[in-house]
């Protein structure tokens, strides 16, 4: 259901008779943005002509008798610019309208994978609290990767990595103590500055309270510090799945690091690097915020991350012996490799950019270069209320959660205006603009037209004026879909394959919102032609015939915003709330 792919498919296997030693793959076969230069063009004669040196002409000559022995062209031109420019005769595009309604359910489907297994990461927030409004731009463009990665053929692994281990997990556990003796005193006991402030915290010490009693009263923290980090992290990654839940976010796997740690992985990893003499010892330059002493002027382990395309070796053993925060991820890699995926995809948010290099050198070093692996980074958002923006503190605890954000705008609200922007630019979440119920709410009107091809449909069956039935598609006469209107709608629907395949190619989700979008507008302004015109209503009880064609053709355009959505992870509603 790709004419794209069917014709550009016949083009090479066509060319490939004159030119078989070549590969042929890089010929694109695309809709041209400039309806002048017609329905489909090719930059096959441009291609073939400059790398055998040969006459344009004699190439687009080749082509033109080709697709000359069938009919489905009106005609095939050569452009000034070597383009070769199609133009369809109107039966190509009802014959693909009638195959998307008689396979609704693989509209779109790609191949693209082949099965092959990826791995896509993401959230992997620390354990320390609630999800807020930056995890969850990360949160909407790793899942909806996932669905759109699935879609195409992977066989793909959702996951999340537990930051389960270190200095921050200690922080946790001593946020919950301060907490929990607050349970037991009548005197107020303020909560340090270099811990956690939230009151997310109040009910995990509550619940310790009540079990235990005062057990950890006046006791030193190695009695109770293991304890309070296990209880703290399990109730605060309840809290996080909890909200990841709230926006239908789906997770496969959840991998700690504490696990690595403990079973071995680390050292194995470790062990690895050291016997294919990618360690070695030295001093380097201190991490910002860290004693210069502590660093410059001692020994400490490095990773040989130069090799592999990094700007310098990494440290991943400290001259005390304490693993750095890079080595667990070394490892972690590994495994994502020694588990089967030759693929990876991180998401990562914007204060993560500076460490890509690092970790795509392990990657390349650990896995000898099997295995690709690559980051995406969400740039911030920004939210606005009543034309300003709304401030927060993540000091004082005062930030937006993602929970927050759901319960005022929903769920569909959020995941949608999460991908409407490319991933690495900073995106603006309007309050005001996703509770209005207008053309200028994208959500909105996506949504409001599908709401609003169910309607049509239901009143078709409400009022009986024919049957829409398992051959409602065979006896209709998509003949009639003739005018300049019903083309372009046909045209713009038939771009939904390409548009995924290329979701996926550049790992782009925001070309289906803004592809969605577009088709919604395209769909109104067909539906209100007919307030002008009664030649263009859809729904016309005096010319059944033709209202069963335009039936058909707006029957399409629901199917394509179904899927559409589906792949966002939104609701296509069937009628508005």
């Amino acid at each position: 259901m790709d004419i794209l792919e069917k014709y550009k498919k016949l083009l090479i296997m066509e060319l490939n008779k004159s030119y078989s030693k070549e590969d042929l793959s890089n010929i694109s076969f695309e809709f041209p943005r400039d309806a002048s230069h017609g329905d489909f063009s090719t930059n096959a004669a441009l291609i073939l002509s400059k790398k055998f040196k040969i006459n344009i002409d004699r190439i687009f000559q080749e082509v033109k008798e080709f697709f000359a022995h069938g009919d489905d062209f009106k005609d095939i031109v050569l452009a000034k610019s070597g383009f070769i420019n199609f133009f369809v005769k109107d039966h190509i595009l009802h014959d693909f309208i009638r195959e998307v309604l008689k396979n609704r359910n693989n509209f779109g489907k790609k191949e693209l994978g082949q099965g092959e297994k990826i791995n896509i990461e993401y959230v992997s927030a620390n354990p320390t609290g609630p999800l807020h409004v930056g995890h969850t731009r990360g949160a909407v463009f790793g899942d909806t990767l996932a669905n759109i990665f699935d879609f195409v053929g992977f066989d793909v692994c959702r996951e999340y990595y537990i930051n389960d281990s270190g200095e921050q997990i200690r922080n946790l556990a001593k946020s919950v103590y301060i907490r929990y003796l607050q349970n037991f005193s009548d005197k107020e006991i303020a909560m340090p500055d270099n811990l956690y402030p939230g009151e997310y915290l109040i009910p995990i010490a509550k619940k310790i309270s009540d079990d235990h009693g005062k057990k950890f009263l006046d006791k030193d923290e190695t009695i109770w510090l293991d304890f309070f980090k296990k209880e703290s992290i399990s109730a605060v990654m309840d809290i996080i799945k909890n909200d990841l839940k709230s926006l239908e976010i789906k997770h496969d796997i959840f991998i700690s690091e504490k696990f690595l740690l403990e079973d071995g992985h680390v050292d194995k990893a470790y062990k690895y690097l050291e016997d294919k003499n990618l360690l070695y010892e030295g001093n380097t330059n201190p991490p910002k915020g860290s004693k210069k002493d502590e660093w410059s002027e001692k020994k400490h382990i490095l990773f040989k991350s130069k090799n592999f395309g990094d700007d310098e070796d990494r440290v991943v053993k400290k001259h005390d012996g304490s693993w750095t925060y890079f080595m667990p991820d070394i490892a972690y890699h590994k495994d994502k490799f020694n588990r089967g995926f030759n693929k990876m995809i991180n998401i990562w948010g914007a204060d993560h950019s500076g460490y890509i290099s690092r970790v795509t050198s392990a990657v390349d070093a650990v896995t000898k270069s099997k295995s690709t692996l690559e980051v995406k980074v969400c740039q911030l958002v920004r939210l606005m209320r009543g034309g300003n923006v709304v401030k927060m503190s993540k000091r004082s605890g005062s930030f937006i959660t993602l929970r927050d954000l759901v319960e005022e705008v929903g769920s569909d609200a959020v995941r949608f205006m999460m991908v409407t922007r490319k991933n690495d630019a900073p995106l603006d979440f309007d309050y005001d603009l996703v509770k209005e119920q207008t053309k200028d709410n994208p959500i909105f009107y996506v949504q409001y037209a599908h709401a609003r091809i169910s309607s049509i449909i239901r009143k078709v069956e409400d009022e009986k004026l024919f049957s829409i039935d398992e051959n409602f598609v065979n006896n209709t006469n998509l003949a009639l879909l003739s005018n300049s209107h019903d083309i372009e709608l046909i045209k713009i629907i038939s771009n939904f394959p390409r548009i995924i395949e290329q979701a996926a190619i550049y790992r782009e989700p925001h070309r289906v919102a803004f592809y969605l979008r577009d088709l919604a507008s395209s769909f109104h302004s067909y539906w209100n032609l007919g307030n002008e015109n009664n030649n263009l209503k859809v729904l016309n009880i005096d010319n059944l015939d033709e209202t069963r064609a335009r039936l058909a053709l707006i029957m399409s355009v629901k199917i394509t915003i179904s899927e559409g959505l589906r792949l966002l992870g939104i609701n296509a509603l069937e009628e508005l709330r």
